[in-house]
């Protein structure tokens, strides 16, 4: 396959554990996220990669009964689960995505798909200079330009930052940003606080019934009816 999409989850988050299988319009945060991925045109393939530890049993079980593939690696080095994946799932690359971003919007890597294909690069990503809610965080990576960072000896946070170590050496890999056409990077997406999370539920119950289905454009509307769906980064 061409390209294969890795969602990084797990439950021990430091600042709101178990965040990923809280409820939202009555399932699990994570739940609307694959629902918004599988949305997405010009995917091949979706693997949750989660850790063996105990704590994320749960998560994996979860998964495994919606019929989403899931791997399991090191709770630690999360980048030795993406290797575990692409030594069994071959690709020309792959998508990171994280699972404390339930907003992930499908027309958003639908285009990506489109701009990735029509331009390869080593990395490519509306993070590099952001424009996009944080939130809304899509990295493309070449697999074999994963495969050569493993060359390298890397730190601990480009072993937890997965491709922290391609987009710091831009003298070996090859960079592309996407930028958004409006500045949109003080609203803040994802969930990482009890209030975020709260955030997040007033926005799914707002599109309860089209809770797969939204756009950027059509949260930007509806934050201009209600101000409870506006929340800015902190300043």
């Amino acid at each position: 396959m061409k390209n294969l999409v890795i969602l990084q989850a797990r439950m021990s988050s430091s600042r709101l554990p178990g965040k990923v299988l809280a409820d939202i319009n009555g399932q699990p945060m994570i739940y609307w996220q694959l629902q918004r991925i599988t949305k997405a045109e010009g995917i091949d393939g979706l693997v949750v990669a989660t850790s063996r530890d105990s704590s994320d049993d749960e998560l994996a079980d979860y998964i495994n009964k919606l019929g989403v593939e899931v791997s399991r690696g090191s709770l630690a080095d999360v980048a030795s689960r993406y290797a575990d994946v692409l030594r069994r799932k071959k690709c020309d690359y792959f998508i990171r995505l994280t699972g404390d971003c339930p907003l992930t919007m499908p027309e958003l890597i639908s285009e990506m798909v489109l701009d990735y294909e029509a331009q390869p690069s080593d990395y490519y990503s509306n993070t590099l200079n952001l424009s996009y809610p944080d939130g809304l965080d899509t990295e493309f990576i070449s697999t074999s330009a994963f495969a050569d960072l493993q060359k390298y000896t890397l730190n601990s946070a480009e072993r937890e930052h997965v491709t922290l170590g391609i987009y710091s050496r831009p003298e070996k890999f090859s960079l592309r940003n996407k930028q958004s056409k409006i500045n949109l990077k003080h609203h803040r997406w994802t969930v990482d606080t009890a209030e975020d999370l709260d955030y997040m539920r007033r926005v799914f119950e707002y599109f309860r019934g089209h809770e797969a289905d939204f756009s950027i454009s059509q949260l930007l509307e509806a934050q201009t009816i209600d101000s409870a769906l506006v929340r800015l980064m902190p300043r």
